[in-house]
C-alpha cells in the first residue's frame, strides 16, 4: 500500500514537472516569435546601408547576414527590391558591393548556400490585376473607388506602381511579404523625408504579421545602424501608427 502511494506521488511529482516544462516552453516560444529572427535583423542595415550609400558599413552587414543564414538569393533580392524605393543607382552600388563581398569569402574557402530562385509566375491575370490582388492583401482592404491624390494627379504611376513594384516584384516569392515590408521601411527610415510612405508600410507591416514590438526591435537596429534622428523620426511614426491602432 505505501509503494503504491509512492509511486503515485512519484507520477504526480513528475506530471507536474513536465507540465511546467512545458509551460516554460511555451512562454519561451511566445517570447521568441515577439522577436525579430537573426535573419530578419541582418535584413535591415543590409537594406539601408544600401539605400544610403554607406557601403563600408554594408560590406560587414553583408557578411553577418551570410553568417546569420540568408542564402545568397535572399540578399540579392533584399538589394533588388530596394530599387524601387531608392533608385537604380543605390541597387546596383549594392550588387556591385555585394559581389565583392563573395569573391573575398570565396578567397577564404567559405561556401555560401545560392538558395532558391523565384517560382514562375502564373500569368492567367494581367500585371494591373496581380498587383492590385497584392497590394490588397499587403494593406487588408479592397481598392475600390476612384483613384485620389498622387494617383488621380499622375495616373500613369498608379499603374507602374501596380504592373511593376507589386507585380513583377512582390510576386517573386525568393522574399516573403514580411521581408519585403522590412526591406522597405528599412531604406524609408535611412532616407528620411517620406514620413507619408513609412506611416504605410508600418502599418502594412502590421498587417502582414509582424508585431509591435517587432516594429520597435526595428527602430532599435535603425537607431544602432543609421543614426539617432532617423530612428526618433521613425518611433514618433510608429508610435502614432500603435496609438490610432489602439484607440480604433
Amino acid at each position: 500500500m505505501i509503494a503504491k502511494k509512492l509511486m503515485f506521488i512519484i507520477l504526480i511529482g513528475s506530471t507536474v514537472i513536465c507540465s511546467f516544462r512545458g509551460s516554460l516552453h511555451a512562454q519561451s516560444m511566445v517570447g521568441s516569435d515577439k522577436a525579430l529572427t537573426a535573419k530578419q535583423q541582418c535584413i535591415i542595415p543590409i537594406a539601408a546601408y544600401a539605400a544610403n550609400g554607406k557601403l563600408q558599413h554594408l560590406k560587414p552587414a553583408l557578411n553577418e547576414g551570410l553568417d546569420a543564414g540568408l542564402t545568397i538569393n535572399e540578399i540579392k533580392e533584399v538589394i533588388v527590391h530596394l530599387y524601387a524605393y531608392c533608385g537604380f543607382p543605390r541597387s546596383i552600388r549594392g550588387l556591385q558591393t555585394f559581389m565583392e563581398v563573395l569573391d573575398e569569402r570565396k578567397a577564404k574557402g567559405l561556401i555560401d548556400k545560392t538558395g532558391a530562385e523565384a517560382s514562375p509566375v502564373n500569368e492567367e491575370r494581367s500585371k494591373y490585376e496581380r498587383g492590385k490582388k497584392n497590394l490588397e492583401e499587403l494593406t487588408g482592404r479592397p481598392l475600390t473607388g476612384p483613384q485620389r491624390g498622387y494617383a488621380a494627379f499622375a495616373p500613369v504611376i498608379e499603374i507602374f506602381l501596380k504592373e511593376h513594384l507589386f507585380a513583377d516584384i512582390f510576386d517573386r516569392d525568393i522574399l516573403t511579404f514580411a521581408e519585403r515590408e522590412l526591406v522597405t521601411i528599412s531604406v524609408l527610415s535611412s532616407i528620411g523625408g517620406v514620413e507619408p510612405m513609412l506611416r504605410s508600410h508600418l502599418s502594412i507591416c502590421l498587417n502582414v504579421g509582424l508585431t509591435p514590438e517587432q516594429l520597435n526591435e526595428f527602430v532599435g537596429i535603425i537607431r544602432s545602424t543609421v543614426g539617432k534622428k532617423e530612428a526618433k523620426d521613425t518611433q514618433e511614426v510608429l508610435n502614432e501608427i500603435l496609438k490610432n491602432k489602439h484607440d480604433n
